[in-house]
Parts: structure tokens; sequence; C-alpha cells
């Protein structure tokens, strides 16, 4: 059985031979490459390069092309906003936020995935991967979440008053950023990708309320816009920090995976989130992988994998640190690959 149809036998309840192992690395898969960080993420072709190695050498099953929060953002707005870091890639610079007048949202298009644009840039990287892997592994495109790429071209302290100063503002820009998640993904899965991920990590700052109101009706419409037109495509949703008090509204989307950092409390998500709903990570990216053991490792995820129980994907809570000892990624995978689910 391929990592690839382990994934997705695992998503549509079907028998797999052990569990699939699918921590979120960037840029440790650069360091492990011999990169700089700004390499890995101005280059897609760089990008696929090194997830392949990494793949190869630690055992993972998966291939992210998640990397940065300026792709939607560049090619929607320019660079004004976006800082480029050595060793951190490209930031969002709030001082200088796209939208920092809300009235210029009126001139905002939806961005084609065209050939020099950043967007498009991740479509190589999916391409070089899917050639270079076939169907051996699983792909995972991305795609900003409506409520994280608003932030990204507004700011995140402007937006968070703009639920209460400009509601009305706030649900044009999140139609407008949802659209854009719905027009990138296409691209993506022709290029090859078996998986969309989707981050919206700004939504575990807002409370129930206002994450019902505004941010999972978009996040539902562009979950739906992809089954619609891609049925056999998974989906993986991504929203890292403390999301506890969502996860009874989060069992309404319509997503194959749920990918949850370590402050949440596993056992309660199991009950909340939809018996359909994947679990995938949770594991400490601090205690457990940079200052754990391989055998702490080892048990921080059977831990997980207790409390979740069949449908579970061995993963980290968030992005792996790039000084995570390569030894602690290799007790992720090992625990993977001798445990059925």
């Amino acid at each position: 059985m391929t990592p690839r149809e382990r994934i997705h036998r695992l998503c549509r309840g079907n028998e797999v031979d052990h569990l699939s192992a699918q921590p979120m690395v960037m840029m440790m898969a650069a360091r492990h490459f011999g990169i700089s960080f700004i390499d890995y993420t101005r280059d897609g072709l760089v990008m696929a390069d090194a997830q392949l190695k990494f793949a190869e050498d630690f055992g993972v099953d998966v291939l992210l092309t998640c990397s940065d929060p300026a792709r939607e953002v560049v090619d929607i707005a320019g660079e004004g906003s976006v800082v480029w870091l050595e060793d951190q890639g490209p930031v969002i610079d709030e001082e200088h936020a796209a939208l920092a007048n809300p009235e210029d949202l009126i001139g905002f298009r939806v961005p084609g995935v065209e050939p020099g644009g950043r967007m498009h840039d991740r479509v190589r990287a999916i391409e070089r991967m899917r050639l270079t892997a076939g169907n051996h592994l699983s792909i995972v495109g991305w795609v900003e979440g409506p409520l994280a790429l608003a932030q990204e071209l507004r700011g995140l302290n402007r937006i968070m008053t703009d639920f209460f100063d400009d509601p009305k503002f706030v649900e044009d820009l999140l139609d407008f950023t949802s659209e854009v998640a719905i027009a990138y993904a296409p691209a993506q899965v022709e290029a090859g990708a078996d998986t969309i991920g989707m981050s919206d990590a700004a939504a575990s700052l807002i409370g129930p309320a206002l994450y019902e109101r505004f941010v999972l009706p978009r996040q539902i419409r562009v979950l739906r816009s992809i089954k619609s037109r891609f049925p056999e495509v998974l989906t993986r949703v991504h929203m890292c920090g403390d999301t506890n008090p969502l996860l009874h509204l989060m069992a309404q989307l319509p997503t194959d995976i749920v990918e949850l950092d370590f402050p949440v409390d596993l056992t309660d998500a199991r009950r909340k989130l939809s018996p359909q709903q994947v679990i995938s990570g949770n594991v400490s990216t601090v205690t457990e992988l940079i200052h754990g053991t391989p055998d702490s490792v080892s048990q921080a995820v059977a831990k997980c994998h207790a409390k979740v129980g069949p449908k579970f994907i061995v993963g980290s809570g968030c992005e792996v640190s790039p000084f995570t000892p390569p030894e602690n990624i290799r007790a992720m995978a090992s625990y993977a690959q001798e445990h059925q689910p």
C-alpha cells in the first residue's frame, strides 16, 4: 500500500496497513536540504526537491506545499506589504498592510494563477512533486483560509477591531478572500495535488459567536467548492492555537482531516468533532519535538492515538521547528509504521 493510498483509504474508512505520518515540515525541510528558507520560499522547484528529499530520508507519507503567508497577498496587491527575511521567508508588514484603507477593497480582483506569480510558483512545485513521486506519495496543495488571508491583507489588529467597528466590511472582505481560495484550489489539483489544505490560524483568536457568524460559513463554502468539483480530493483544515471553544462548530466543516495544535484537548475534540473527520497532529512542537527524546515522542504520539482512536494521523501540532532533533521525527514515522489504526 502506497502512502497516498493509505491516507485516502483511512479518510474513507477503509482498512489500512498502518498509520500515516504527516508532520508539518517546512523550515526543517529547507535546513535538511542545505538551503536557506528564503530560497525554499522563492522557488517552488527547490521547495519540491527539499520536500522529496525529506520524505525519502525520514519516511513520512506526505509532501507539503505550504510555506508562507504571502503567496496570495503578493498576487493580489504586490509586495508592498511583504518583508523578505533570510531565515523566515516572507512575512506581512502590518504597518504597510495592503488593505490599510478599507475602501481599497473595491479595487481588488481575484488573481489568476499566472506564470511568474507566487501562486503559480506553488503549482510548479506540485508539478515537480507529482512528476518525481508518481502516485506514491500524497501531495498537499494549500490555500489561505478566509480569515487568514483577510488578516494578511488588512492586518491582524485591524481585522479584530473591524468585527465590531465595521462588520459589513468584514463580511465583504471574507467573501472576497473565500473566492480567492475557491479560484486557487483547482490549479493545484490539476497540477497533481490529491489533498488541499486550508490554513485559517487567525480563527483561534476569535470566540465561537464571531467564528460562527463570520468565518465558519466561508470556510464551508471553500471546502464544498473543492469537493463539488473534485470529489476524489481530500481536504485538510489547519487552525493552529487553542481551538477548544470552536470544536463543536468545526464539526460542521465538510473536511476529511482536521489538524489540531497541542493546546487542544484531544479527548474533547474526538467527542465534539464529526465521527467522519480524521484528526491529525497535537504533538507539541516544543515540549516533545524540540526538547523530547525519541522515546518521549513515541509516548506522546501513543497518547494522541489512544485518545483519537482509528481516525488518526501522526502529526505535529503546528510547524516543526528546524531545531528539532532528526531522531524525534524518525520516532514519529516509526510509530506510524509500527501501528495500525
